[in-house]
């Protein structure tokens, strides 16, 4: 059977069209899928009975629940989603006083290698569909409590762009879920071609993950240095009008005697100069076999006020989740698999 859910409004013409049904059954069928949460076709109740019963012929709603949940003790949940082919990917819900932020995958698993995350470690395993992607937001049992999406979870977005812009399409549409771009970011480690496309084809805010402004120390901790060069994503940026609502940020994982030095300060100066942007300090939490170890509070402090000196808008994330691993950087279905082995995997 296929799944309706992550189907955009055209996907689901062309389907109406496939099956003589009425043209306007499309936007029904959206509004049931994103905004009536419906689980079953049986439940679209303003399509006629012959028109279900043609569709449950070949499809199914697709709507899947979060399989188990680990509690932080700092209110930070993070919940388990099967993936299609037996796979299973995680997001990472994070309620503070006035903003409700859901951390959703991607992909499961990544490629891309980066020195500093368990996900990295875990391997490329397969690209989420659109619907995946949505499902981890309207599945969620807080779903009606959010009020921001980050797609800084499992994988890199930019290497699954096609399904990206299509939950983003969702998320957005007046006959989708009807969210605002601006409360949603999507994060990227510089895979310029298709940043630029997520930059053209979106209104959602960008973050870059950063680490450190100079090429061959960049390459040692993220292998795509070697492809797109820090440089020619910052040029790439430079090209484009945001406007004053659309953000631009970057992420900055402190790393003790690697990147929190003077020199790096100077980097970054040189580096961002005349863009305007945030720098996100993020603390870094030990993987298994990394040389990595965190910088202290008080060099982080320093290395704040240094950037926001020079001009550059910079704060110091606070971290979240990091004894249920759910903090940045920790996301791996290895461990909460290995945890749960009554769970069917």
């Amino acid at each position: 059977m296929e799944a309706l859910f992550g189907k955009t409004l055209s996907e689901l013409k062309d389907i109406t069209a496939e099956n003589g049904l009425p043209s306007f059954s499309a936007k029904q069928m959206a509004q049931w899928l994103y905004q009536k949460n419906v689980t079953s076709i049986d439940g679209m109740t303003n399509l006629s009975k012959k028109a279900r019963e043609q569709l449950k012929e070949k499809y199914e709603v697709g709507r899947i629940a979060p399989s188990k949940v680990q509690a932080s003790v700092d209110g930070t949940k993070k919940y388990l989603y099967p993936a299609h082919k037996g796979l299973f990917i995680e997001a990472a819900y994070i309620p503070e006083r006035d903003r409700h932020t859901l951390c959703i995958s991607s992909q499961v698993g990544c490629k891309m290698g980066c020195l500093f995350c368990m996900t990295g470690k875990q391997g490329f395993q397969s690209q989420l569909t659109a619907g995946e992607m949505v499902n981890q937001v309207l599945s969620l049992p807080e779903s009606d409590q959010l009020t921001n999406i980050v797609y800084m979870g499992m994988g890199e977005p930019m290497d699954n762009i096609e399904n990206v812009l299509k939950s983003l399409e969702i998320f957005t549409s007046e006959w989708g879920m009807a969210w605002s771009p601006r409360r949603i970011n999507v994060s990227t480690i510089g895979v310029e071609p298709a940043m630029r496309r997520f930059i053209e084809e979106s209104n959602a805010h960008l973050a870059i993950s950063l680490h450190t402004p100079f090429n061959e120390e960049r390459q040692k901790l993220m292998p795509i240095e070697q492809v797109y060069p820090i440089e020619q994503v910052i040029d790439a940026l430079r090209e484009y009008d945001f406007g004053r609502q659309r953000r631009i940020s970057f992420e900055y994982i402190m790393f003790a005697g690697v990147n929190d030095t003077p020199a790096h300060v100077k980097g970054l100066s040189k580096l961002l100069n005349g863009l305007r942007c945030r720098i996100n300090l993020i603390r870094f939490h030990p993987i298994p076999d990394s040389p990595l170890r965190g910088s202290s509070h008080e060099t982080m402090e320093w290395f704040s006020n240094e950037l926001n000196k020079k001009g550059l808008t910079t704060t110091i994330r606070r971290s979240r989740g990091e004894d249920i691993f759910a903090a940045c950087g920790l996301l791996s279905t290895k461990n909460m698999v290995k945890q749960n082995p009554d769970v069917d995997y």
